[in-house]
Parts: structure tokens; C-alpha cells; sequence
């Protein structure tokens, strides 16, 4: 028991740790891709797409998902970029796991 114990707690935490930071991949993803879709409307703003991907953050769980979020938003004639980074829990002490997720889109225009 003495050597099994430590073993399964060690298994417990891993698969703990790794849900965590797939949770926060998947918000951190989310949200970018959610401000570059607002960033890229025609007649939007790279200021726009931050409000939208850090609005998106904080109705997924906010802090408690992803702490110290950065959100780079920009955008040019043709594309728009998004890049949310911040950290996630951490269920082991003196660790804390940095987030990075990006998305593009086409910024949208009248052609013809």
C-alpha cells in the first residue's frame, strides 16, 4: 500500500493536470477564433476583437479557466489575427502551465 499509494496520486494528479490545460487550450482557442470572426467584420475593429475574445474568457469561467489573459488582435487590409495567452491552474506547486492559441480570418470587403 505504502508504494501503491503514491503511484495513484501521482496518475490522479497527471490526468487532473492534463484536463486542465486542455480545458484552457480549448477556451484560449475559442475565444480567438471568436475575436478574430468579430475582428474581421467589414466595417470592425482590431479593438472590436479584443473585447470579443476577452468577453468570450470571461463567460467561459474567466479566472478560474485562464489568469493573466493577453489578447493581440491585428489586422490589415486582407487578414485579421488573434492570439490569446495566459496561465492555466495547477494542481502541482510552483508550476503554472502558459497558454498560447492564435486564429485568423479573412477580413471581410466589398469587391467588384
Amino acid at each position: 500500500m505504502v508504494v501503491l499509494m503514491p503511484v495513484l496520486f501521482l496518475l490522479m494528479f497527471t490526468g487532473m493536470q492534463a484536463a486542465l490545460i486542455y480545458h484552457a487550450r480549448t477556451v484560449a482557442i475559442a475565444a480567438a477564433q471568436e475575436g478574430a470572426r468579430t475582428a474581421a467584420a467589414q466595417f470592425s475593429s482590431a479593438a472590436a476583437g479584443d473585447a470579443a475574445a476577452e468577453q468570450f474568457i470571461a463567460s467561459a469561467g474567466g479566472g478560474d479557466v485562464l489568469r493573466g489573459v493577453t489578447v493581440r488582435t491585428t489586422r490589415d487590409a486582407t487578414t485579421t489575427s488573434v492570439a490569446v495567452s495566459g496561465e492555466t491552474m495547477s494542481v502541482v506547486p510552483g508550476w503554472t502551465p502558459r497558454i498560447v492559441q492564435s486564429a485568423s480570418a479573412p477580413v471581410e470587403r466589398v469587391t467588384g
